[in-house]
């Protein structure tokens, strides 16, 4: 009779592996469940094609492994991998092979399961979105199309057969296909599997589209025939690309409308902590920009939260003297004040107390706490915040302003100035980061980037501490008069300056500059 127990306890010990779809390139297509399986890893398998931008998704204590990439490092074989998941697994983690497009899709996700179901390790798989299916939403060919193509076919460029008299394709049936010819991996055999369509038969006039890099803000798109195909690569495209051959390659000029936001192609540096930059970052690429990030300060707790926690005791003591206003000079500032003040109390001990916030955007910070700022200036600007308070307030005030460790002191001194009694409280931690990644500052040498963004006067200085003279013929865009003020003390005159003193106005900076 079968140990059920026995059973139990082995399958116990094996971890389980997830088989992932990370999509054909932009990070925001990976499917919802996929981001859950991130979130949930021990360790991360990801291959070259995978966008790397979708780690950020991860849970950040896993192991994040790198399967290769072209030029840069050795390409893991297939067996190397397969018996590194099954080993993984055996120590009980949770494995995710994140892999580009659709696991099923020419990516070896059916070997893979293969061999864990013979380990009897248990395993998901989660679909992704395959290049195929992309090129019709990014680039404007739909690989199905009432009026022109009922039946889609996908091909694999690379074939077992290794001579030129053997081939895994049957080029006569692919000829006669009614419908769209889809070929992945296909851009180093094009000569090979064109002139056997040709041979067997499909008009050399057959519109044929290549479409690089699909969905990625760098995606590029060329049209031709299938006859001219092989001539017009000759080595020149690289992978990865997919290959569309049929009447939908006609559509493109109607349907593109990725290659055509108004930022398309331009490369843009976001040098914001890692913690700030998500929300210029997201703005910029949904316009097209092919968005980099060298984080040039850093944000962390205060070391000492003895002068916070004070503060929080006052707002909570109700027979404390009052603190009438709280002013929050950025977003950081709010998030660390807050949580600090959720993990002691909760948003109830600011009842008696009036908020003011430099700018738009850190009251939008304080909605996530449900809190609404009473006082936000037109200009985000500390002076401009200071004069709307002396304004506002017809007698002393006692003010706590919550601020970063360094900055400027112009808000502090006016509101003195003006017989308020104003005291600042340190609530995050302001760093220069020491030590740009290797490949921003490479591509910043070579002239690689359209703009670089300045968001702060800390960040100027930063940056040009990083980076020095390679700064000298990129464009750099300033956020605000004192930003740009600080670069032109350091040498450095920016290209653009935002006329409202936010992110917004970062952006319009950027649009207003390449289109004129």
């Amino acid at each position: 009779m079968e140990d059920k127990s026995s059973k139990d306890t082995s399958n116990k010990k094996n971890g389980k592996v997830i088989l992932v779809g990370a999509g054909p390139g932009d990070p925001g297509l990976i499917t919802l469940n996929g981001v859950r399986a991130l979130e949930e890893a021990d360790v991360i398998l990801y291959d070259y094609l995978a966008n790397p931008s979708i780690l950020q998704y991860a849970n950040p204590a896993a192991e994040k492994v790198c399967l290769g990439k072209h030029g840069n490092s050795r390409i893991w074989t297939q067996a190397e991998i397969n018996q590194d998941l099954v080993e993984r697994a055996k120590t009980g983690k949770t494995i995710v092979r994140l892999k580009g497009g659709d696991p099923g899709v020419f990516a070896r996700g059916a070997e893979e399961a293969e061999v864990l179901a013979a380990a009897g390790i248990p395993f998901e798989i989660i679909p992704g979105i395959t290049a195929a299916l992309a090129a019709g939403s990014y680039a404007g060919v739909p690989i199905t199309h009432r009026d022109h193509a009922s039946a889609v076919a996908l091909i694999t460029g690379q074939q077992r057969a290794e001579t030129e008299e053997q081939t895994d394709l049957d080029y006569e049936t692919l000829a006669k296909f009614p419908g769209t010819l889809v070929f992945y991996m296909g851009i180093t055999t094009i000569a090979k599997w064109s002139a056997g369509l040709l041979k067997a038969g499909k008009p050399a006039a057959t519109p044929t589209a290549l479409i690089r890099r699909c969905s990625f803000a760098d995606q590029q798109s060329w049209f031709t025939t299938l006859g001219e195909v092989g001539e017009l690569v000759q080595g020149k495209i690289r992978p990865p690309v997919v290959v569309i051959v049929g009447d939908v390659a006609r559509l493109a000029d109607t349907l593109s409308w990725f290659d055509k936001r108004p930022l398309f192609g331009q490369r843009i540096l976001v040098t914001r902590a890692a913690s700030d930059r998500d929300k210029l970052t997201d703005r910029l690429t949904r316009l097209g920009g092919n968005v980099f990030s060298q984080p040039t300060i850093q944000i962390a707790p205060p070391s000492n939260w003895q002068d916070v926690d004070d503060v929080i005791r006052q707002l909570a003591d109700q027979d404390a003297a009052a603190i009438e206003w709280l002013m929050f000079s950025s977003s950081n500032g709010v998030h660390y004040f807050m949580q600090r003040v959720m993990q002691q109390h909760d948003v109830r001990i600011l009842g008696r107390t009036k908020i003011a916030t430099v700018g738009a955007s850190t009251a939008e910070s304080l909605q996530q706490y449900n809190l609404k700022a009473d006082f936000v200036p037109e200009q985000r600007r500390a002076e401009s915040l200071a004069k709307g308070l002396i304004d506002a307030c017809t007698s002393p005030q006692k003010i706590v302003s919550i601020r970063a460790s360094r900055g400027r002191d112009v808000l502090a001194k006016m509101l003195t100035e003006a017989g308020h009694d104003i005291r600042e409280i340190v609530a995050y931690e302001h760093t220069d980061v020491e030590q740009p990644d290797e490949d921003i500052a490479t591509s910043l040498k070579n002239l690689e980037f359209d703009w670089v963004t300045v968001t702060s006067s800390a960040i100027a200085r930063s940056l040009v501490q990083m980076f020095g003279d390679d700064l000298q013929e990129t464009k750099l865009v300033s956020i605000s008069p004192i930003t740009t003020d600080t670069l032109k003390e350091l040498g450095f005159a920016p290209a653009a300056e935002a006329t409202s003193y936010d992110m917004d106005g970062v952006v319009a900076a950027i649009m207003e500059a390449v289109s004129s």
